[in-house]
C-alpha cells in the first residue's frame, strides 16, 4: 500500500508493474527510447487510476526542451520592444508555448548571456528582438550561441538585421527612412538635422542613411553639425537636441528634426519645449516606428509606422515553420504625417 499524499512516479510503475524507468518514458515521452505500446498504455492506466501529475520539469529534460519561448529585448520598457513582446505572447499561446521574457538593457554581452542561459535551460524556442552592433566578434559570439540552440533541436528567430545565420524578420529601416525623407521633402523642408542614435548599431544607421541619402538625392543633405549621434533613449534625444540648440543661440538651427526613434523624438519634443521653442511653427519633428503612447503626444508625432505586433506575431510563426519557407521576411512601414511636420502657413 502506497503512503498518503500525491502519487509519485514510482507508485504508477508498481502499480503498472514496470520499472521506474520504463514508466518515466512512456509518462515523458522521451524521443531516444520507445516503450512498447502494451506497457505504455498500462502505465497510463495506472496514472489515471492514481491521479498522477507529471512533473513538467522531468518531461522537459526526458524531451529534451522545455514548452517555453524566451524573447531576448534590448529594453522591456520600451514601447516598442514591448508591442514586439504583444505580438510574441500571442501567436507564443496558439502554440501552447509559455514565454520568458529577458531586457539586457542594450548590453550585448548581457544578451549573449541570455541565450546561453535559456539554451541551458532548453527552451524550445529562442527569439531575439533589437538590432545587432557592428561588430565582428560580437556577431560571432551570438551566431555560435544560436547554433547551439538549433543543434540540440531548439528554433530561433531574429527580428532585425539578417546578419545571424537564422530565421529573420527584416524591417526596411532603410526604405522606410528614404520614403519618409521624401514625404518632409514634399512638405516644403529643406533644412533637416537627424538624431541618429549611437555609432555601431545597425538599425540606427540604416535609418540614418537612408534618410540622408533620399535628402541628398534631392539636394538638401543636412549639415555635418546637424548629424547627431546619442543614446538610442529618451535621455539622449533630449540631451543630444538640447545641445543643438544651445549651439544655436537657443534658435532653431534646422526646419525638422528627424529622429530614428519615436522615444528619441520624444526627448527631442521635451528639449525644444525647454528652450521656449514651439513645434511645429519654430521646427519640425520626426520620428520612426509608431509606439503606442504616441496617441498621447500633443502635437502629434509624424513618423514611420511599423506593425510591431503583428512582427511579433510573424518571428514565433517564422520560428516555428517546418516547412521549407522563406527565411526572411521583410517587413515595410507605412507613412503617417502628423501636426508636428506641419508647414507654418
Amino acid at each position: 500500500m502506497r503512503s498518503s499524499g500525491p502519487a509519485t512516479l514510482a507508485d504508477v510503475a508498481a502499480r503498472a508493474g514496470v520499472s521506474l524507468a520504463t514508466a518515466s518514458r512512456a509518462l515523458n515521452g522521451s524521443a531516444n527510447r520507445q516503450v512498447r505500446e502494451e506497457l505504455r498504455e498500462r502505465v497510463r492506466r495506472a496514472a489515471e487510476e492514481l491521479d498522477y501529475s507529471p512533473n513538467a520539469q522531468a518531461q522537459a529534460m526526458a524531451r529534451g526542451r522545455t514548452a517555453t519561448l524566451g524573447l531576448v529585448v534590448h529594453d522591456i520598457a520600451d514601447p516598442y520592444f514591448s508591442a514586439i513582446a504583444a505580438g510574441v505572447i500571442s501567436a507564443a499561446a496558439a502554440h501552447g508555448l509559455l514565454v520568458t521574457v529577458a531586457s539586457t538593457q542594450r548590453d550585448p554581452q548581457t544578451e549573449l548571456r541570455h541565450v546561453e542561459q535559456l539554451h541551458q535551460e532548453r527552451a524550445q524556442v529562442v527569439v531575439l528582438a533589437g538590432s545587432r552592433i557592428d561588430d565582428p566578434d560580437l556577431l560571432d559570439a551570438m551566431r555560435t550561441a544560436l547554433a547551439a540552440v538549433t543543434r540540440h533541436g531548439g528554433r530561433v528567430a531574429c527580428i532585425g538585421q539578417d546578419v545571424l545565420g537564422v530565421r529573420t524578420v527584416v524591417v526596411e529601416n532603410r526604405l522606410g527612412a528614404a520614403a519618409l525623407a521624401e514625404a518632409l521633402l514634399g512638405l516644403g523642408h529643406r533644412r533637416f538635422g537627424v538624431l541618429t542614435g549611437p555609432s555601431g548599431h545597425l538599425t540606427a544607421r540604416d535609418r540614418a542613411e537612408g534618410f540622408c541619402y533620399a535628402l541628398a538625392a534631392a539636394g538638401a543633405e543636412p549639415l555635418p553639425a546637424h548629424v547627431l549621434p546619442g543614446e538610442f533613449t529618451w535621455e539622449g534625444g533630449y540631451a543630444t537636441t538640447a545641445a543643438m540648440i544651445a549651439a544655436a543661440g537657443g534658435r532653431a538651427p534646422v526646419d525638422c528634426l528627424f529622429a530614428v526613434t519615436d522615444v528619441m523624438a520624444l526627448g527631442a519634443l521635451a528639449a525644444l519645449r525647454a528652450a521656449g521653442l514651439r513645434v511645429p511653427d519654430d521646427i519640425a519633428v520626426a520620428g520612426f516606428d509608431d509606439i503606442p503612447s504616441l496617441r498621447d503626444v500633443v502635437p502629434g508625432l509624424t513618423t514611420l509606422r511599423l506593425p510591431m505586433t503583428r512582427i511579433g506575431a510573424t518571428v514565433v510563426d517564422l520560428a516555428l515553420d517546418d516547412t521549407s519557407g522563406p527565411s526572411r521576411v521583410p517587413v515595410r512601414g507605412e507613412i503617417v504625417l502628423r501636426e508636428s511636420t506641419r508647414r507654418p502657413s
